[in-house]
């Protein structure tokens, strides 16, 4: 099968996929379009051994709501109350979103694996993360080509149980990262960039 799209075109879809605060409720694209995507991403990224360890819960509508309502609720109980305003913003800008994904890792995959290769014991939990990490920058770069504004959040493990409870989230899933998206109400300040040469060696 031949791929229509580029090496340049590929590079081009992951310089816009940005970190975007400002999204809002409005629908972009159809749900089944965020569901194919979701679908595609989870089928296709890559993961060591071929575990494929990674899982995804989507909210939609008021499970979205519900999210971020809980995580307000759990900052509350943390933060100083008179230092809660910037928090309550913050929580009210996801919240403004139009669905959020939670991205999950087995452990049962994780620890099976372990137990089936000895030697590789102590990297299978690394991979794992690694794994998810690109299925993250996968389904946001996706989310992006599609003209939606997401960024990613680490809430965990402050609002793990009780997403585990609110959504029958099995117990040997552990939560890894939330990404709230929707459509982009503002744009992305521009990027600075160290020296590729700092970062980069090619060796002939």
């Amino acid at each position: 099968m031949t791929n229509s799209l580029n090496a340049q075109g590929f590079l081009e879809t992951i310089k816009a996929r940005r970190t975007i605060y400002g999204i809002g409720k409005e629908a972009v694209v159809s749900d089944q379009t965020i569901q194919s995507i979701i679908e595609e991403a989870i089928q296709h990224t890559p993961s060591a051994f071929n575990s494929q360890s990674a899982r995804v819960v989507v909210l939609f509508g008021e499970h979205h709501d519900k999210l971020w309502d809980i995580t307000t609720e759990t900052l509350r109980k943390i933060v100083p109350q008179d230092s809660f305003e910037p928090t309550q913003q913050r929580m009210n800008g996801f919240k403004n979103g139009y669905a959020t994904v939670l991205f999950f890792e087995d452990m049962a995959v994780v620890e099976s694996l372990q137990q089936q290769f000895e030697a590789y014991k102590d990297n299978f939990p690394t991979w794992s993360q690694q794994s998810n990490g690109m299925l993250q920058l996968v389904i946001w770069t996706a989310l992006e080509a599609e003209g939606l504004g997401a960024n990613l959040q680490h809430y965990n493990p402050l609002i793990d149980d009780e997403v585990k409870q609110q959504w029958s989230i099995p117990a040997t899933w552990k939560l890894i990262a939330q990404m709230p998206f929707g459509k982009k109400t503002v744009e992305p300040n521009e990027k600075e960039f160290k020296s590729v040469a700092e970062k980069v060696k090619f060796v002939k």
